[in-house]
């Protein structure tokens, strides 16, 4: 499958920024289920890429005089693989055993995976776990904060893809499992306007294979990867800072269609 994105950040302040910096893993890399064959970030200035410890790309977006607004775009062209279900990569798995404020595993969410999956840690278990906690956690907007943790929002029973990505890997790791949180793209065929996605990998005979709790998907056939990291914070398409500004404006934009290929065509 091959997928245009077209993805804008709108930032607008009710008084005069002094400075930002803004962290922004809005550029996918190519890997054994995805090829980008073109990319650009739209942006007020250049910036130079590089990579990150997880090894996301990663652009560093400092404005140092006074603004009150702020655009961030993403765009670009990208081929999905959709027969393969996992990846393999050269790095150790098991910096995605450690747990974060977001992700720490409270006695009920262990009491849930090891509820689910018993002795068993095949990706038959993972799956029957994910389907699970999707009838557990109701999808709810806004029944949750960014800093809601895992913990949290499964006691509230509800949240949205970042609290379903955060309980699944908290319940995983909780099994001895290594895994990790991503951020992206999903394409739906009912609805083309979607916002960032989010989703989890675990660490599996010597691969990653996806678990999308939301849409109770284990194969990333319309998963477009930006960026992995230990939780929320690490992975994040945007995340900034600021000196001033006083309230906030965000909007956001994405939109995810398929294109046919050559060989399609």
């Amino acid at each position: 499958m091959r997928l245009t994105i077209s993805h804008e950040t709108a930032y607008h302040y009710e008084d005069q920024v002094r400075a930002s910096i803004q962290y922004l893993r809005l550029t996918p890399h190519d890997s054994e289920r995805q090829q980008v064959l073109s990319w650009q970030l739209d942006l007020p200035r250049p910036v130079r890429a590089q990579l990150d410890p997880f090894g996301n790309i990663l652009h560093v977006l400092s404005l140092e005089e006074p603004h009150s607004d702020l655009v961030i775009g993403a765009r670009g062209l990208v081929d999905i693989d959709e027969r393969r279900e996992a990846e393999h990569e050269l790095q150790s798995p098991l910096p995605f055993l450690r747990f974060t404020r977001l992700t720490e595993a409270d006695e009920a969410l262990r009491a849930f995976a090891s509820q689910q999956c018993r002795k068993r840690r095949d990706r038959s278990a993972l799956i029957e776990l994910m389907n699970a906690l999707n009838q557990r956690m109701a999808y709810r907007p806004g029944s949750t904060a960014v800093d809601t943790s895992a913990a949290q929002a499964f006691a509230g029973g509800a949240g949205v893809c970042q609290d379903h990505t955060h309980a699944f890997l908290a319940c995983v790791r909780s099994l001895g499992v290594p895994a990790r949180y991503v951020s992206g793209y999903l394409f739906d065929s009912n609805s083309q306007q979607m916002a960032s996605h989010a989703w989890a990998e675990a660490w599996l005979e010597d691969a990653w294979y996806s678990f999308d709790v939301t849409n109770q998907l284990a194969r990333p056939e319309r998963h477009l990867k930006l960026a992995v990291g230990l939780d929320y914070l690490d992975a994040c398409p945007v995340r900034g800072m600021r000196r001033g500004g006083g309230f906030e404006q965000m909007h956001a934009k994405v939109l995810v269609t398929p294109t046919l290929n050559a060989q399609q065509q």
